[in-house]
């Protein structure tokens, strides 16, 4: 068994670690106090992405992307995970779900979005229907040769500077044993179209900068060439979405925890009480231990359900598992991390406090924690017929 990088490996780590440090790390404070991201940054960061040819690398070379396997695109997201989002966001790792464009909607939408052209966000939560996604009030009904689209979308992260959103509705309901189902459309939306408003959404004590946005559909009209995959075939494109998004936040949580552990090392050795180092305390050594042991256990996890999909193996329950656990383990290393810092870690003097917020989120988008639980016993139970 060989758990190490290549060569090319260890050159995507050191590249997008030095990328964030560089690039994100400076501007962090100034986001964090504003809860925006200044345009001429935001450009800037995209462009050195593109320039690196890290822009879209998550899709494949036929199409302009880098072609990163699942387990080099995990290495990518996990050190982009020790800085900002909000300012991330702008390394360009556009919506996988994109490669179901055919047609005239690969010229529209996928290879602009590849190119840096244009960017895309994706709608799937309503304020009635979050881990409950059949429950999804809005939809879509058939008007001539036309959909109408009518209904709320809210908690949609980047929607402020997407050109277009790709939205999962309701056009249909199945009567079945366990009684009504509905059926689930995906649908390209164009900002601007006529009938669609993207407004402010709520303010979040995480990832500032990072803005959730409200969308309304009002009697919004769309031909049936804005339709991505096939019509009722929204779930199928969904579950593949899904696995990307649970492993890009275990990775993320790994990173930003790996960036945690490694202030709290330094304060631990630093930091003087009773005239000698905090570190050499064992209420403090212990707490370190265990936060690296844990993020250590959490990485592993995270990169070989990432490996299983390369290898074409089954790997919904490793994912799960992968995004429960780097997710939990995220929020007690952070809050581990403030503890060693004691009041200080209060403080906006330090960047503690914003992890430990920050963390908090990680537990509930892209699937809550208790549906990760569902999910890894669903995967161990049914074989049994339970």
């Amino acid at each position: 068994m060989n758990f190490g990088l290549t060569d090319e490996q260890e050159m995507i780590v050191s590249t997008v670690r030095s990328f964030v440090e560089n690039e994100i790390y400076p501007h962090e404070a100034e986001v964090e106090r504003t809860g925006e991201v200044p345009a001429d940054v935001a450009e800037k960061i995209k462009q050195k992405t593109l320039d690196l040819g890290f822009y879209a690398c998550n899709f494949p070379e036929e199409v302009g992307g880098a072609g990163l396997s699942h387990l080099e695109f995990a290495l990518v997201e996990r050190e982009l995970g020790r800085g900002s989002m909000a300012l991330s966001h702008f390394f360009g790792r556009p919506q996988n779900i994109l490669m179901a464009c055919e047609g005239e909607q690969r010229e529209r939408y996928l290879l602009p979005a590849v190119r840096g052209e244009r960017m895309d966000a994706l709608a799937m939560t309503e304020p009635g229907a979050g881990s409950d996604v059949r429950g999804m009030k809005c939809n879509a009904k058939r008007d001539g040769g036309d959909w109408v689209l009518n209904g709320t979308k809210h908690f949609i992260s980047g929607a402020d500077h997407a050109d277009f959103i790709i939205v999962f509705v309701a056009t249909g309901e199945d009567q079945t044993p366990r009684g009504p189902k509905k059926r689930i459309t995906t649908f390209l939306v164009d900002r601007g179209t006529l009938g669609f408003t993207i407004r402010d959404g709520y303010k979040s004590v995480s990832h500032r900068g990072y803005k959730n946005m409200i969308l309304d559909f009002d009697n919004c009209r769309l031909p049936d060439a804005q339709v991505l995959g096939e019509v009722d075939g929204g779930f199928a494109v969904m579950n593949e979405w899904l696995y990307a998004t649970r492993i890009t936040v275990a990775t993320m949580s790994v990173g930003r925890a790996r960036r945690c552990f490694d202030l709290a090392l330094s304060y631990a050795a630093e930091r003087q009480q009773f005239g000698q180092p905090i570190g050499k305390n064992q209420g403090v050594s212990f707490q370190i231990a265990d936060m690296i042991t844990e993020i250590d256990a959490a990485d592993w996890l995270t990169l070989a359900s990432a490996w299983r999909l390369d290898q074409g193996l089954p790997a919904n329950r490793e994912i799960a598992s992968a995004k429960l656990y780097a997710s939990e383990m995220l929020a007690r290393v952070t809050d581990a991390t403030l503890q060693i810092y004691g009041g200080m870690g209060l403080m906006d003097d330090f960047p503690i406090e914003r992890f430990w917020r920050d963390a908090r989120v990680e537990r509930i988008w892209d699937g809550t924690s208790e549906i990760q639980r569902h999910i890894i016993s669903r995967d161990l139970l049914r074989p049994l017929g339970a």
